[in-house]
């Protein structure tokens, strides 16, 4: 819901729109539970959650409204919220701070709003929303929670300890996988998230991407290039996007021929040498060993189409069972092989249609049939075009950031990389959307700063600017 709000803000629709949406959604909930004249008391978090509670109060005219902040109001996390708290401030309302939770003192309302924790936070209750939840537990009110019970993990359903025990959830935009098994009623309100902020990329895409500051080496991935021969630039782009999408270790395996070329594109790739000057069914064992202890493969950069290299990508693809991004020659085989492995497919639409698939000069149409061919296959597509589409045959993600001078070569190599880093991390279907997003923001960057011309290294190095959300 984070990167949808932050999509949806994209798009034109602020994220203070959506919480006066959620608030006045609250304040319908509250009037469906209590009469006028009741007594509501309103405990709120200091983040997005709280504020919309914060909205609902201002709606709540015919009530008498007491609101219960857990925290002194300098320290509300978010713009929004504070100024919905400042409203509430100019306009006199009844409200406490709670500071020490053993001063916290519900009374004996007809109805609770537990807006203290929203979708975001998972763990056990702290203090003093531990004391408020069990205040609201012991008392005879009836209980409303906005977006998800506090104290119960919105993904999983569990928790971790104390929760709020309520009677009704309002929740925003679309259920909540934890609120399936509730025993109290869902009602879920529309805020006003365009259709357009699940369907298209966007920087709140970006907030899956995290890095742990305990991390070590391999902890964000271990990537394998297998390519070259024909070419060597295409795995030396692809494996340093890798590196550049946030890899650990990006490695190439390449015709011993050309592995002293493709070292030379830089000293941050491991190199590794097969023997002939193309990929052969007699490198496959051997490969399949290497990849084993990988995260991710991508599988076809600078190949080559030739019979015996396409024959060994069947046989590779056949007897692996791990991760691989699969783009340019490789791709072609793709449909006629049966594996255990899970692929995330890059082809352009010529590529598309070799492999069997359907294309069309229309968007819409052409997400519907790229849907409907990763069905068929069974695998994650990721279409490039103007519009880029991204689907497992289930969910679709179109892409929108990019231009005309991506058109040139490497610029796939690039974003095959970046796909084989993310895919280290993420599930295929996200790796896939994000790697597009960010490999177009890298080109459009690009493109800002030298109008036209580009080369793949501009992508390349603009690349880790394309996936921060601030864009600096």
């Amino acid at each position: 819901m984070a990167a949808v709000d932050l999509n949806a803000e994209a798009l034109g629709v602020p994220r203070k729109q959506l919480m006066e949406s959620s608030g006045n959604a609250v304040a319908r909930a509250c009037r469906d539970l209590a009469d006028p004249g009741a007594s509501v008391a309103i405990v709120a978090g200091r983040g997005n959650n709280g504020g919309d509670a914060l909205v609902a109060a201002r709606f709540l005219k015919a009530y008498d409204v007491t609101v219960h902040l857990l925290g002194r109001p300098e320290t509300i996390s978010t713009d929004i919220a504070r100024e919905n708290w400042d409203a509430l401030v100019a306009g006199e309302a009844d409200r406490r701070t709670v500071t020490d939770s053993v001063a916290f003192d519900l009374g004996d309302p007809d109805l609770v709003v537990d807006a203290m924790l929203g979708t975001g936070v998972t763990g056990a209750l702290r203090e003093p929303e531990a004391t408020a939840a069990r205040a609201i537990n012991e008392s005879a009110a009836t209980v409303l929670a906005v977006d998800v019970p506090s104290g119960l993990d919105a993904d999983t359903g569990d928790a971790a300890g104390l929760a709020v025990d309520a009677d009704r959830v309002v929740t925003f935009h679309d259920d909540k996988p934890g609120l399936v098994d509730l025993d109290c009623e869902v009602v879920v309100a529309d805020i006003g998230i365009p259709e357009a902020a699940e369907l298209f990329t966007g920087p709140g895409d970006l907030l899956a991407l995290d890095r742990d500051a305990q991390s070590h080496k391999g902890d964000h991935g271990d990537v394998l290039v297998v390519g070259g021969g024909p070419y060597t630039g295409a795995p030396a782009l692809a494996a340093q996007s890798a590196l550049r999408a946030g890899a650990d270790l990006a490695r190439v395996a390449c015709p011993e021929g050309v592995a002293r070329e493709v070292q030379g594109y830089s000293e941050n790739l491991i190199v590794r040498g097969f023997s002939g000057d193309r990929l052969a069914p007699e490198h496959v064992p051997d490969l399949l060993d290497f990849a084993a202890d990988r995260d991710v493969v991508v599988f076809g950069p600078g190949l080559g189409d030739a019979d015996e290299s396409l024959d060994a990508v069947r046989e590779f693809l056949a007897a692996y069972d791990g991760t691989a991004v699969v783009d340019a020659d490789a791709l072609q085989v793709v449909p006629e092989v049966e594996t255990e492995a899970t692929l995330i497919c890059t082809p352009h639409q010529g590529e598309l249609r070799k492999m069997g698939g359907e294309t069309d000069a229309d968007w819409e149409t052409r997400r519907d049939l790229v849907r409907e061919f990763a069905a068929d296959l069974g695998h994650t597509l990721l279409v490039k075009g103007a519009y880029d589409v991204v689907s497992d045959g289930d969910a679709v993600r179109v892409n929108r950031t990019g231009n005309p001078g991506m058109t040139v070569g490497g610029t796939g190599d690039v974003l095959a990389g970046a796909t084989g880093a993310l895919a280290a991390v993420l599930p295929p279907l996200d790796a896939a959307a994000v790697a597009a997003y960010a490999n177009g923001r890298a080109g459009d960057f690009a493109a800002e700063e030298f109008g036209g011309g580009l080369v793949a290294t501009d992508l390349l190095e603009r690349l880790p600017v394309g996936l921060r959300g601030d864009g600096e």
